[in-house]
């Protein structure tokens, strides 16, 4: 979860930190929200302090929106095609551990910014499957490792020796797999391409219009 996204254009990797919004808030929301639990039910006191809470979630909201449709649109405007790994939302947040960050994150509701952007200039949103081996691919020989776990953030191929950083490696893999199904479909573009890390997944596709994503908790996993 420390990075949002890890995207590449063919020649240089990027890496793009996770800006944990609710991080910064969760401390003054607690404390806001127990002040608002012990005041008296249909008081005016609680009326009133409603709309603090209220307003610091709107805060909270605009934070995230304003990151995702800034990197959305840096991603889009240089781009005749965003390449992504799809994303298994709703299987991830049953990760008890891990839900919280991942709803806040934000990376459904990114992935929707990429699609209409992308649509409203004639663009196209490439999903890659997220059984594609992206991380255990070497993307210099494309040797494919066995089990890579999590935890595993970087490794050497046993075939050519190249070092890799999992998420770079994963990034490059997928921009050329998107690459591969555009020229498939007879498409010659320039595109960018990023990883996310999900466990299962539905079936990868090629997009020209917004995705309809299972979930949408607020919170990118690796996008590019």
């Amino acid at each position: 979860m420390k990075h949002f996204a890890v995207v590449t254009d063919g020649e240089k990797v990027s890496k793009y930190d996770n800006p944990k919004h609710l991080a910064k808030h969760e401390k003054n929301l607690k404390r806001k929200q127990k002040k608002l639990a012990r005041k008296q039910k249909g008081s005016n006191s609680r009326n009133r302090y409603r709309k603090v809470v209220a307003k610091l979630y709107e805060r909270l909201s605009n934070s995230r929106q304003d990151f995702l449709h800034k990197l959305s649109y840096k991603l889009v405007s240089d781009s005749q095609a965003v390449i992504v790994e799809n994303l298994h939302l709703l299987g991830m947040v049953r990760n008890h551990n891990l839900a919280k960050a991942i709803s806040d994150i934000g990376w459904g509701t990114f992935t929707n910014f990429l699609a209409y952007k992308l649509e409203r200039k004639g663009a196209k949103l490439v999903e890659i499957n997220r059984w594609f081996p992206s991380s255990k691919l070497c993307s210099n020989c494309f040797y494919q490792m066995g089990e890579m776990p999590l935890d595993v953030r970087e490794w050497t191929c046993p075939h050519c020796g190249t070092h890799h950083d999992r998420d770079k490696n994963a990034a490059i893999n997928i921009r050329a797999e998107g690459v591969r199904m555009l020229k498939a479909e007879g498409s010659a573009v320039s595109a960018v391409g990023g990883e996310v890390r999900p466990k299962m997944g539905r079936k990868s596709h090629l997009r020209h219009s917004p995705m309809s994503t299972e979930a949408q908790p607020s919170g990118e996993a690796k996008v590019g």
